[in-house]
């Protein structure tokens, strides 16, 4: 991983959107503090996109993608997104269809109890109330895992069939083909109904966790913030760059950055 520093201008000149993971990347002790929002305002002015992409549920994200200058809020590991409708309302968009999504939340509910009663410690998120296509095992947020049991919980996801990512704060467990980079691609198609992938040099992720790695791996433009590092042995790919500034501060690095060339 490079000091940010050593990212190219000419390079960050041509950066026209933004992705980025939200707890830890552009929060801090779990708050969005002031130099973040003017972060992401100053990007917005300057013409740039900035969609967060979340492993959050989307109940949990309604209130941001209403408060904050962003194109859209793609919660639940790429599944769902928010956006504004032209007189300002939310909209909520799905990848998957009505019954299928049903289906699976069904049979979610009873992978989550499996696991609260196979693993000692674990608890469903506190923010489950509002997730519809996955679950969430708190493993650092208001519960504290080792890291057995966190290895064990992905394990009893996986062994169910579903896909399972682990985060700076929970387990997330989903059915399903959707993941970080399939949600960019769709969100990218359906608000601005271009290919991500024919404009992958004008775009950036920043992340701060292991469940960033497919992130890391697919844009040359990646950067972690400085917390990065916490995880930096079990990353099977590392950002290009990360910044010196940890969690919102790093965020905030990022966008000075990528302004600073404009």
């Amino acid at each position: 991983m490079l000091p940010l520093r050593e990212w190219p201008a000419a390079a960050r000149a041509r950066i026209t959107g933004v992705l980025t993971d939200i707890d830890d990347t552009l929060t801090t002790e779990g708050a969005v503090t002031p130099d973040v929002l003017e972060a992401l305002a100053a990007l917005g002015r300057a013409g740039l996109h900035v969609i967060p992409i979340t492993g959050r549920p989307v109940g949990w994200s309604e209130p941001f993608a209403l408060a904050w200058p962003v194109d859209a809020i793609v919660a639940e590991n790429g599944s769902v997104a928010l956006t504004r409708a032209p007189g300002g309302a939310l909209r909520k968009l799905y990848t998957q269809p009505d019954e299928e999504r049903a289906a699976n939340h069904a049979r979610m509910q009873q992978v989550a109890r499996r696991i609260v009663r196979e693993v000692p410690g674990a608890t469903v998120s506190r923010d489950s109330g509002g997730r519809e296509t996955d679950i969430a095992i708190d493993h650092g947020e208001f519960t504290h895992l080792p890291q057995d049991a966190i290895d064990r919980v992905v394990a009893l996801m996986r062994a169910e069939g579903m896909t399972a990512t682990v985060s700076s704060i929970h387990v997330n467990g989903w059915y399903g083909g959707h993941n970080k980079l399939e949600g960019a691609r769709w969100i990218v198609r359906e608000l601005l109904g271009r290919e991500l992938e024919d404009e992958l040099d004008r775009w950036v992720y920043v992340g701060d966790s292991t469940n960033d790695v497919l992130m890391f791996q697919h844009f040359a433009h990646s950067v972690g913030v400085a917390n990065i590092r916490r995880f930096e042995h079990q990353l099977a790919f590392k950002p290009r760059y990360v910044t010196e500034g940890e969690r919102g501060a790093g965020f905030a690095e990022v966008a000075r950055a990528i302004l600073a060339a404009r």
